[in-house]
């Protein structure tokens, strides 16, 4: 398992980012029983970075908190067989990792929304890496049967790292 973190804010947060990025990405994968080694990358950038990676990318233009760019076309949420068939696309050719894809995080909504929410700030980057990695392994929340899921697999993770409100 591999993570790069690359922090364009030059905010400090009171905790190892990359060792949270880490656990979660593990928890993460061993809940989805991925078979391979991953690969994510994060970019951590300020509301206007943010802002215009989701105007270029979404055609919004808007800051958000947090945006992910799966690799993988999955067919069904959290199966891995489908990157076997496009494993060029797919896997890192020296790692043979699997690369899930990217994550863009806005390091000040994460501070914002955890004063907003009355949790730690530790809690709501863990909660946003955990929601993005979801987002990584074909979840999504358009529909309110898929929102629960993804709502429930989140929450479990963290609970399981004991990372509370």
């Amino acid at each position: 398992m591999t993570s790069y973190v690359e922090n364009e804010t030059g905010v400090t947060l009171p905790f190892d980012m990359k060792e949270t990025v880490d656990i979660i990405m593990d928890a993460v994968m061993e809940m989805e029983n991925c078979p391979y080694e991953t690969t994510v990358n994060l970019l951590l950038v300020d509301n206007e970075g943010i802002r215009e990676y989701n105007r270029n990318f979404r055609d919004i233009d808007k800051e958000t908190d947090v945006l992910s760019f799966p690799n993988i076309p999955f067919a069904q949420a959290g199966d891995f067989a489908c990157a076997e068939s496009d494993e060029a696309d797919c896997f890192d050719p020296d790692s043979g990792e699997l690369i899930l894809g990217d994550i863009i995080l806005s390091v000040e909504r994460v501070m914002a929304q955890a004063e907003e929410y009355g949790h730690s700030v530790l809690r709501e980057f863990a909660f946003l890496v955990a929601h993005s990695m979801f987002h990584l392994c074909g979840y999504d929340h358009m529909e309110e049967q898929e929102a629960a899921l993804m709502e429930k697999k989140q929450e479990d993770v963290l609970k399981s790292l004991g990372i509370g409100r």
